[in-house]
């Protein structure tokens, strides 16, 4: 079985769209079958985002801890007590390819780490422009590159179990996993193959995640800085 883990705190408005194309990727040829469960981890949830999940067929499970390490651990300890051989992650506000999880196994790596797409900066008002442009000319969106994210990220259940899964971290979940994974030797796919689309919202879920890196990118180039949106987190 295949498992992905979706963490969520208040996302009725995005949800449905998240759970709509993460069912399509589930239901690709290439996959020849194979189950694939969704758990969304309600990470402190006081809107329908719930009721939306359970009406799309995920399963779900609650915590109350606003931390986005601890929603993707327990989601991920729920799917391989269920049996996953493969752990893919997203978040809520990301939207991935019909090809999303066919292209993961793919790869035929232990460790799968995707890059992200952006296609509507209007959140950022008259600062959208000035972002998309910085986003451009600094995100490496190409193979090889050494980006990660939550929002497009796979492993093995045993690559996952053998580094004791992700810390319970506010922020830097995905990039202290990766980075043990890297140190144990296993085999890391730095992709641009797996796709995915997430939001450029202002409302910052984690501090130091991708919408915080966005927000902190607009306030460098209105201060005439240019340095990377997102600089590798992880050796070459």
């Amino acid at each position: 079985m295949i498992g992905i883990v979706i963490p969520a705190h208040n996302e009725e408005q995005a949800i449905g769209t998240c759970l709509a194309a993460v069912r399509r990727a589930g239901q690709h040829s290439a996959l020849m079958g194979e189950p694939v469960e969704t758990v969304v981890v309600l990470d402190d949830c006081t809107d329908a985002t719930c009721v939306l999940a359970a009406a799309a067929g995920a399963m779900t499970v609650s915590v109350r801890a606003r931390n986005v390490g601890m929603a993707r651990a327990v989601g991920a300890q729920a799917l391989l007590a269920r049996g996953a051989r493969w752990l893919a992650f997203t978040d809520a506000d990301t939207v991935v390819s019909e090809a999303w999880l066919a292209n993961q196994l793919a790869l035929q790596a232990d460790v799968v780490c995707g890059t992200v797409g952006v296609q509507d900066w209007s959140p950022h008002g008259c600062n959208a422009e000035l972002l998309q442009a910085h986003f451009s000319e600094t995100y490496f969106d190409r193979d090889d590159h050494r980006h990660v994210h939550g929002a497009n990220l796979g492993v093995s259940a045993d690559a996952y179990r053998s580094v004791g899964g992700f810390k319970h971290l506010v922020c830097g979940e995905d990039e202290t996993l990766v980075a043990a994974l890297v140190a144990s030797g296993y085999r890391v796919a730095w992709s641009s193959l797996p796709r995915v689309v997430t939001s450029a919202r202002v409302d910052a879920r984690a501090p130091g995640g991708f919408a915080g890196a966005l927000l902190n990118a607009v306030a460098q180039r209105l201060a005439g800085a240019a340095a990377p949106l997102q600089p590798a987190a992880i050796p070459p």
